[in-house]
């Protein structure tokens, strides 16, 4: 499998695209003015305590207050028995991180359990232990790792320690000497976060997580990536001098490219941009996927559309199940959607076509990086999965809601525009003594009040005894309208 890193930089926006055999699969997009919060750590002020929902308001210095809940504090005490009056109270502060950016109305989503991560470790200071990713599967390989770590840890000195470590996905083959520089990385680090809380009066940031540009090579840059293409060549610079000090491996695959044609449009990568903001994905056989995303959640319907298929109904469903099954799991990483995710599938009869689908659902969600929990079929017949939300998703970076719509994703009818406007001028009949009412509206409304509905008006004026007169407003939206005494 060919792997790619594309990086577009403007004085504006980062755009990161990860290719597989020239398909994209994911896209991350940072703004400078608008840069994400997720991994930053802040020296907060507890703003209110919220004893029946057993969480605070904590102020990080942002628009909106953080939300920290009793489960994300550091606490000798059993879960159960917690009460968050008893660990803080208002005007007291301390440290928390990001763990999702502000959506919407909601604000930051925090932890007192701090994390920080490095090339092939992550260190956290709520955790004694050591762990490896799962996605490390060879056991050899796996307690080579974990012996390595336990003699480079003896040799950390003990106020550079965090209290527990996980090995990366990208440690697997790491030699003695990168473990141990990675973690001299994270013991200046945590010394650092140390002394700059002690120094700064909260709220304030004391620790700011690593561009998008850079995080790539920290988050994306595994052992198949074979080539990072970068179109700046200032950023390129920055990265060949990131890279030489902390990841020495990857520096042989950054390459800048110089070419006068956009490096996105170059590999497909803004045509894919494109359709991942459509709520239609169309399938290669025919069928299609319809994603509409929520606040709650994002629900995915598959349609087998034009596709019939060559034999019976129960090989069309499952072949079109099985092709939106992989399509579905790019799908997710592409739009960077998390939270619950409800798919329906078309009814299978089968019990092998099932289970042939879910096991392809589940292969292609073994490739995303962020973490992904398959929950099962639910009574109705419905899969149900939970992806970890951290970022925003693309169409939250990428889009504004409708101002027509107000986000509804439907507009009134001009049938039921117009019926709401013979209603209007009757209730300002009975307020106005004027003997004509102007009536402002869009086009296809105006449309339907002199055409289908023109003998309402007549009766109307009749009724009223009075003149309507209508004018068409082009600026107007088709909900939009105003009765004007004349």
């Amino acid at each position: 499998m060919s792997r790619e890193i594309l990086i577009n930089v403007t004085p504006a926006e980062t755009r990161v695209a990860l290719v597989e055999n020239g398909v994209p699969q994911e896209i991350e997009i940072e703004r400078n003015q608008q840069r994400g919060l997720v991994g930053n750590i802040y020296k907060g002020r507890v703003a209110r305590v919220l004893p029946g929902m057993q969480a605070a308001f904590v102020d990080i210095g942002i628009a909106r207050a953080g939300f920290l809940h009793v489960d994300d504090l550091i606490s000798l005490e059993p879960i159960g028995t917690r009460d968050i009056r008893r660990e803080l109270r208002e005007g007291s502060e301390l440290l928390v991180q990001v763990l999702k950016d502000p959506v919407a109305a909601k604000g930051a989503r925090l932890t007192a359990k701090l994390s920080v991560a490095s090339r092939y470790l992550v260190s956290m200071a709520d955790s004694d232990h050591v762990g490896i990713s799962q996605r490390i599967e060879d056991e050899a390989e796996r307690e080579r790792l974990r012996v390595l770590l336990e003699e480079s840890l003896d040799e950390l000195p003990e106020q550079q320690r965090p209290s527990g470590f996980i090995l990366r996905t990208a440690a697997e083959g790491a030699s003695g000497e990168d473990i141990r520089a990675d973690l001299a990385f994270l013991g200046r680090l945590w010394s650092h976060l140390q002394d700059a809380s002690k120094g700064q009066r909260a709220p304030a940031c004391v620790h700011g997580d690593l561009p998008l540009f850079k995080r790539v090579l920290r988050d994306m840059a595994g052992p198949m990536v074979e080539r990072i293409l970068v179109d700046s060549r200032e950023v390129f610079e920055l990265l060949r001098e990131f890279s030489a000090k902390f990841s020495p491996e990857i520096a042989d695959l950054l390459e800048h490219y110089p070419g006068e044609r956009p490096l996105f449009y170059l590999h497909g990568v803004e045509e894919e941009i494109a359709r991942a903001l459509q709520r239609r994905v169309d399938l290669k056989s025919g069928g299609y996927l319809v994603v509409d995303q929520t606040e709650a959640m994002t629900t995915i319907d598959v349609n087998t559309g034009g596709y019939v298929g060559h034999r019976t109904l129960a090989e069309t469903v499952y072949k079109t199940n099985l092709e939106a099954a992989a399509a579905i799991a790019r799908q997710l990483r592409m739009r960077n959607l998390g939270g619950i995710i409800i798919i329906d599938f078309i009814d299978m009869h089968d019990a092998e076509h099932q289970r042939q689908v879910l096991r392809a659902l589940e292969k292609g969600l073994e490739r995303d990086r962020v973490k992904t929990t398959f929950s099962g079929v639910t009574e109705l017949g419905l899969v149900q999965l939970t992806r970890k939300r951290s970022h925003l998703s693309l169409q939250h970076v990428l889009c504004d809601p409708c101002p027509t719509c107000n986000g509804r994703g439907a507009v009134k009818s001009a049938e039921t525009v117009s019926y709401e406007v013979l209603r209007e001028v009757l209730r300002s009949a009975r307020a106005y003594e004027t003997p004509t009412f102007r009536v402002l509206a869009a086009q296809p409304v105006i449309d339907r009040l002199l055409d289908e509905d023109s003998a309402q008006v007549s009766d109307l004026e009749l009724f009223i005894e009075r003149t309507i007169e209508f004018r068409v407003e082009s600026v107007y939206s088709q909900e939009q309208f105003d009765i004007i005494p004349v």
